[in-house]
């Protein structure tokens, strides 16, 4: 289902779905674009570069309570809250980049053993991508993985802006409903439309990104330098800080505590929380030893887990090249320069 929208009526598409749903879209705070609720008659602009941290939350929240326990006279706990409360929610401006990889996250939470917190979260979500017309940052570099400016991957719609108006692409059943639900704020699609729907996707193809050269050689790469010292000299600089997955959006790795009330150690609630293979205590065993005990085997995890071990699984790569990782990296660790220093075997 395709439509055009006129770029004046985005207000009042957004206003309709508040009747049904939270909603969602990129908003500049303390100078960066963060996913923010939409209030009541709040104005938004789709002029985003890409927000601090992914659309993941949406799908795996930072904190998210899995259920309340209560023990009393030694019996068995009773369970409370066991099943997930979520809202229909609709986040818009979510870039390709970020669609692509809820596929990834797909096949960690939902392929053999399907999570039910995931899975009802990512039922009542509905992601509106908006492909990039604009040259991409410093960093991105999402065709070397195999993506695209306007990659429709794991997007319920994709939109693209043209001059004064939107093509308005549903890709999934939820993305054709929320377009039907306002069908009076739309128009039908001319050839005009499509032909300019296609200058700006192969405008958006012509401007340089950082690259990979391949990705396939940059894998063997990384098998044949498991054991090499050079991940200790990439891993130099580390500070273990975690900002490179944290603000990843398809790493997924979590921890699961029993958190008690200051009242009564019987009662509490289990809790999942992010983790991070950055950090020392991640591979901690209860005997002492630990695996990747140096920042060396961190990184090299890292990088690994996003080039190697997740295609040898999936047969993708995790990473969707964002560039997040290499933007807010503290000390300047850039997994391109990772990548391409495997394959050269030359690092400077």
């Amino acid at each position: 289902m395709e439509a055009i929208l006129k770029r004046n009526r985005l207000g009042q598409w957004i206003t309709e779905l508040q009747e049904r749903a939270e909603i969602y879209a990129p908003d500049f705070v303390e100078d960066t674009w963060e996913f923010a609720k939409v209030g009541r008659g709040a104005t938004v602009e789709l002029n985003h570069s890409n927000t601090v941290r992914p659309a993941k939350r949406f799908v795996f929240p930072q904190r998210e309570v899995l259920y309340r326990f209560r023990i009393e006279n030694s019996q068995s706990p009773k369970l409370t809250d066991t099943e997930p409360k979520v809202e229909s929610t609709v986040v818009f401006g979510v870039r390709p980049c970020d669609g692509r990889a809820m596929v990834r996250n797909d096949r960690v939470f939902t392929c053999g053993f399907s999570d039910p917190y995931y899975q009802a979260r990512h039922d009542n979500v509905v992601f509106v991508g908006l492909a990039c017309n604009a040259p991409p940052s410093q960093n991105c570099f999402c065709v070397s993985v195999g993506g695209s400016p306007h990659s429709e991957d794991g997007l319920d719609v994709l939109m693209t802006e043209l001059d004064g108006r939107y093509h308005v692409k549903a890709l999934t059943d939820k993305g054709s409903d929320i377009v039907r639900s306002a069908g009076d704020l739309f128009q039908d699609v001319k050839a005009a439309d499509m032909d300019d729907v296609g200058n700006a996707h192969a405008i958006a193809l012509e401007y340089s990104q950082r690259s990979i050269s391949s990705m396939e050689a940059v894998a063997a790469a990384l098998r044949r330098n498991f054991d090499s010292p050079i991940w200790d000299k990439l891993a130099r600089a580390c500070i273990g800080c975690g900002a490179c997955t944290y603000l990843c959006p398809s790493c997924h790795c979590f921890d699961i505590n029993d958190e008690v009330t200051n009242k009564s150690p019987l009662t509490g609630a289990r809790v999942r929380t992010w983790d991070n293979c950055q950090f020392p205590d991640f591979t901690m065993h209860s005997s002492g030893h630990n695996p990747r005990e140096d920042t060396g085997a961190r990184l090299r995890q890292r990088i690994c887990h996003k080039l190697l071990y997740f295609v040898e699984t999936h047969n993708m790569q995790q990473c969707t090249g964002c560039g997040r990782c290499i933007t807010h990296c503290p000390v300047g660790i850039d997994i391109v320069k990772i990548a391409n220093v495997m394959e050269e075997g030359v690092w400077q």
